[in-house]
Protein backbone atom coordinates (compact mmCIF):
# COMPACT_ATOMS: atom_id res chain seq x y z
CA UNK A 1 0.00 0.00 0.00
CA UNK A 2 1.49 3.50 -0.68
CA UNK A 3 2.43 6.15 2.09
CA UNK A 4 3.12 9.61 1.95
CA UNK A 5 5.93 10.54 4.62
CA UNK A 6 5.71 14.84 4.63
CA UNK A 7 9.21 15.14 6.51
CA UNK A 8 9.36 19.11 7.52
CA UNK A 9 12.96 20.52 8.45
CA UNK A 10 13.89 22.61 11.71
CA UNK A 11 14.55 25.95 10.95
CA UNK A 12 17.42 27.19 9.74
CA UNK A 13 19.07 23.36 9.09
CA UNK A 14 19.92 23.83 5.34
CA UNK A 15 23.68 22.98 6.37
CA UNK A 16 22.85 19.54 7.84
CA UNK A 17 20.13 18.71 4.96
CA UNK A 18 23.44 19.22 3.05
CA UNK A 19 25.48 17.48 5.27
CA UNK A 20 23.40 14.25 5.13
CA UNK A 21 22.22 14.17 1.67
CA UNK A 22 24.79 11.95 0.04
CA UNK A 23 23.82 9.44 2.81
CA UNK A 24 20.20 10.08 2.52
CA UNK A 25 19.74 9.45 -1.33
CA UNK A 26 21.79 5.96 -1.25
CA UNK A 27 18.93 5.34 1.73
CA UNK A 28 16.49 5.98 -0.84
CA UNK A 29 17.97 4.40 -3.72
CA UNK A 30 18.31 1.14 -2.07
CA UNK A 31 14.23 0.94 -1.66
CA UNK A 32 14.25 2.47 -4.94
CA UNK A 33 11.42 -0.44 -5.63
CA UNK A 34 9.25 0.61 -3.17
CA UNK A 35 9.62 4.59 -4.39
CA UNK A 36 6.53 6.04 -6.42
CA UNK A 37 7.87 9.79 -5.94
CA UNK A 38 10.48 11.75 -4.23
CA UNK A 39 11.62 14.90 -3.83
CA UNK A 40 12.36 17.97 -1.74
CA UNK A 41 9.57 20.85 -0.64
CA UNK A 42 10.80 24.49 -1.47
CA UNK A 43 10.83 27.36 0.05
CA UNK A 44 10.04 30.44 -1.42
CA UNK A 45 13.92 31.10 -1.56
CA UNK A 46 13.95 27.85 -4.34
CA UNK A 47 16.07 26.17 -1.03
CA UNK A 48 14.93 22.45 0.33
CA UNK A 49 12.71 22.70 3.56
CA UNK A 50 11.85 18.96 3.85
CA UNK A 51 11.02 15.93 1.54
CA UNK A 52 8.22 13.97 0.49
CA UNK A 53 8.41 10.96 -0.18
CA UNK A 54 5.63 8.27 -1.45
CA UNK A 55 6.14 5.12 -0.74
CA UNK A 56 5.07 1.14 -1.03
CA UNK A 57 5.25 -0.39 1.78
CA UNK A 58 2.94 -3.54 3.04
CA UNK A 59 2.63 -2.07 6.74
CA UNK A 60 2.60 1.08 8.33
CA UNK A 61 5.17 -0.04 10.97
CA UNK A 62 7.40 -0.53 7.65
CA UNK A 63 7.05 3.07 6.82
CA UNK A 64 7.11 4.18 10.29
CA UNK A 65 10.92 2.46 10.33
CA UNK A 66 11.99 3.40 7.11
CA UNK A 67 11.47 7.12 8.25
CA UNK A 68 13.37 6.07 11.46
CA UNK A 69 16.16 4.88 9.87
CA UNK A 70 16.66 7.73 7.06
CA UNK A 71 19.73 9.74 7.69
CA UNK A 72 18.30 12.72 7.75
CA UNK A 73 15.79 11.92 10.66
CA UNK A 74 19.18 10.31 12.47
CA UNK A 75 20.93 13.44 12.01
CA UNK A 76 17.64 15.27 13.71
CA UNK A 77 17.01 16.99 10.30
CA UNK A 78 13.21 17.20 10.75
CA UNK A 79 11.26 19.16 12.99
CA UNK A 80 8.41 16.93 11.78
CA UNK A 81 7.55 13.77 9.83
CA UNK A 82 3.94 12.74 9.12
CA UNK A 83 3.16 9.34 7.37
CA UNK A 84 -0.41 8.57 6.12
CA UNK A 85 -1.94 5.99 3.57
CA UNK A 86 -2.54 7.02 0.01
CA UNK A 87 -4.66 6.10 -2.77
CA UNK A 88 -3.49 6.95 -6.05
CA UNK A 89 -6.89 8.07 -8.09
CA UNK A 90 -5.00 10.55 -11.22
CA UNK A 91 -4.03 10.12 -13.37
CA UNK A 92 -5.24 6.76 -13.86
CA UNK A 93 -2.56 3.74 -14.68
Amino acid sequence: MPFVLECLDKPGSLDLRLANRPAHLAYVEAQAGRVLLAGPFLGDDGKPVGSLLVMDFATREEAERFAAEDPYAKAGLFASVTIRPWVKVFPKS
